[in-house]
């Protein structure tokens, strides 16, 4: 789909419960550079723009700096919430470049995805219903329990929620491996049979992403 292909066993596995209609809760876990973003983006694409399946693609992030906080930003919602999507940028820009073959095509492209690719901050969740909406939760691994609650109430008739992480690279101080969010939704979640979880073991990116992820 968008030109994307299952690269190994849990990315397949992964598609696959991206793909199915009758999962509305997917959590995928893995190292940096599994292909979690790329996989989720590709496969809300395919189902709101090709199969017209959902209305449009909301994506949205704990907002906790790597390193020291750079303070305010200016701006509506969405503009402020831009800074943190460097990984939504970084694969639309895959996908793009491989749907289109000149700057008039991608930029026809790139209107398109901005018409129906939503930026939304978690501040301002609370209260929201999103109907047939495909909802993408990236680092989920620096959310509360209580957040992550608050995050996948909203969901209304029709809607997919995905959440992606890696518990290897939380964030937060105040949270840990067993109590971040993302590990406190896959446990409550896996015995429901209208969701799933793959953890992702392989690195796709690069040699010195995958060699990078493992010796650091």
């Amino acid at each position: 789909m968008w030109g994307i292909h299952a690269r190994n066993m849990e990315q397949s596995f992964a598609l696959n419960l991206l793909m199915d209609p009758d999962v509305d809760f997917v959590t995928l876990l893995g190292t940096a550079g599994t292909g979690k973003t790329l996989l989720a983006l590709a496969a809300g694409l395919a189902q709101t723009l090709d199969d017209q399946r959902y209305r449009e693609i909301i994506m949205t992030r704990a907002t906790v700096p790597v390193g020291e906080d750079i303070g305010f930003l200016p701006g509506t919602e969405e503009e402020k919430m831009t800074p943190w999507m460097g990984a939504l940028m970084d694969n639309l820009e895959v996908l793009t470049n491989q749907d289109a073959t000149n700057d008039w095509g991608r930029a026809a492209t790139n209107d398109l995805l901005n018409s129906r690719i939503k930026i939304r901050s978690l501040n301002f969740m609370r209260g929201r219903t999103f109907l047939s909406r495909y909802v993408i939760i990236d680092e989920a691994q620096n959310l509360t329990p209580k957040q992550m609650k608050t995050l996948v109430t909203r969901a209304g008739s029709g809607t997919k929620v995905v959440c992606l992480g890696n518990v290897e690279q939380i964030d937060s101080p105040y949270l840990t491996e067993t109590t971040s969010g993302v590990t406190y939704a896959v446990s409550r979640f896996k015995s429901w049979n209208h969701s799933g979880h793959v953890t992702l073991v392989r690195g796709e990116r690069s040699r010195l992403a995958d060699f990078a992820s493992e010796v650091l």
